[in-house]
């Protein structure tokens, strides 16, 4: 129970309900009260169908632990408020963002997401305010609690000793793997020749020859949006997008076709489709200068003097990587390759197949002869990877994997806190709750405060 309850919180995994017609509620009631704050009936009938939409499994009681949950927020929110803790409203704007473009990505269309909601994506987002400030406030005010916990050695030796021998989790051989990336420059012949293409391509779409579609399935380099005939939804505030092209996307008006110009990623030319604010719905199409072997050979030879470097000592190998690598991904963590939550450790199956065969011979602490590779985009590149460490498949040990077993812990101690904070101040609060929830077994310590009552 305090698992599920606790994950809530932390992750804020709830999608937003729509209000389709088949699924409309029709009589809503408040069935909770906490302090000044009231849980609708509809609130918890919202989160349970969206755990169903999500392929989340529905506990028995998880209209019983959902109203635990919404009861926590509130809780939360309530001494956040007291507490001033400063929420801005760019920061719940950018979040709400992020929620509309997941949305999006979902649905397939910032038409398709409007026609299942039945609400403009303004409507949408005015919608979302007092929701998401609810979830931002009570996240602030959990990290307030749990701030100052901190895990010793013992009690994560205490913490792995309570799990049970049979329960200890088995782990796949995992590496840590480092990279030092460089990317062939083209010749300025196959630069000029991409911008001719572009620019032939440009002549046809504005004559009415040929529409951008079609030219971005048929002629784009991009595989990340070939198949969306180069379309891309996106917005001014991202990170993720190359300064250049964001900046050239959003100086052009709807319909509007740029003049080929050159990003990270090659050369460009962008079509705006419709925008709305700092949202806008693009497509391009790319094409990447053909790399001659000529121009490969040349950044192998560089790297060949770079490895002999980092093998010699006269230079570290995050030294290399800070001077000498063009990768963005890995530039900035020393050259470690991450996994999807952002740690180093990874498995065999998260590498690309050349990588496999790059580390293959490799021992402990070695570095690989620099190889030439074609990354996700399509882009040519030449490599060395260095093998930092490789695990042996295990059962969970302390002495393999203390950091996963301390984080655990750490969560645990933190969990507690929280638990015990929720204890102290729950007393205090002025307590509402309808008659049909008085019998789940999570509402307990919410009734057992003098302030607590039923709602009628």
């Amino acid at each position: 129970m305090k698992q599920f309850f606790l994950l809530l919180i932390v992750s804020f995994s709830f999608l937003f309900s729509f209000a389709q017609p088949h699924n409309k509620v029709l009589a809503d009631k408040i069935i909770a009260v906490v302090g000044d704050k009231i849980i609708l009936k509809s609130d918890i009938d919202n989160t349970i169908l969206d755990m169903q939409r999500q392929g989340v499994e529905v506990p028995g009681n998880a209209r019983c632990l959902s109203l635990e949950q919404a009861m926590g927020v509130k809780a939360l929110v309530l001494q956040a408020e007291k507490d001033s803790i400063p929420i801005s409203d760019e920061e719940i704007a950018a979040d709400i963002d992020n929620q509309i473009r997941g949305f999006i990505n979902m649905y397939g269309s910032k038409e398709k997401l409007e026609e299942i909601a039945g609400r403009t994506i303004y409507q949408l987002k005015e919608d979302f305010k007092d929701g998401f400030r609810e979830r931002k406030l009570a996240g602030a005010m959990r990290n307030k609690i749990v701030e100052n916990i901190r895990i010793t050695p013992n009690e994560v030796k205490a913490y792995y000793d309570k799990i049970p021998k049979d329960s200890l989790q088995f782990y796949e051989s995992e590496l840590e793997i480092g990279q030092i990336v460089l990317y062939p420059k083209a010749s300025r012949e196959a630069d000029d020749y991409a911008i001719e293409q572009l620019n032939e391509f440009k002549k046809q779409l504005e004559t009415g020859k040929k529409d951008m579609k079609t030219l971005a399935l048929l002629y784009s380099d991009d595989p990340g949006s070939k198949e969306k005939s180069g379309q891309y939804d996106i917005n001014r505030n991202e990170k993720q997008w190359d300064p250049t092209f964001l900046a050239k996307a959003f100086s052009l008006k709807e319909g509007q076709i740029s003049a080929p110009f050159k990003s990270k990623f090659g050369f460009h030319i962008i079509q705006m489709v419709n925008r709305a604010g700092d949202d806008a719905v693009i497509r391009h199409i790319l094409k990447i200068p053909q790399i001659t072997k000529t121009e490969t050979k040349s950044s192998v030879q560089k790297l060949d003097s770079v490895r002999s470097k980092i093998v010699a000592g006269t230079i570290s190998f995050g030294e290399a990587v800070n001077k000498y690598s063009e990768d963005d991904a890995s530039k900035f963590t020393g050259g470690r390759l991450t996994n999807q939550e952002g740690g180093t450790y990874i498995t065999i199956d998260q590498l690309d197949k050349d990588m496999v065969l790059m580390i293959k011979n490799l021992g402990i602490g070695e570095y690989s002869q620099p190889t030439e590779f074609t990354d996700q985009r399509g882009k040519k590149g030449v490599r060395i990877v260095y093998l930092i460490s490789r695990s042996e498949p295990h059962r969970e040990n302390v002495k393999d994997d203390y950091n996963k077993i301390a984080q655990r812990a750490l969560e645990e101690k933190k969990s507690e806190a929280l638990e015990k904070w929720f204890t102290d101040k729950i007393p205090t609060y002025y307590i509402k709750i309808d008659n049909d929830f008085k019998g789940c077994e999570e509402m307990h310590k919410w009734l057992i405060t003098p302030n607590a009552a039923a709602v009628k």
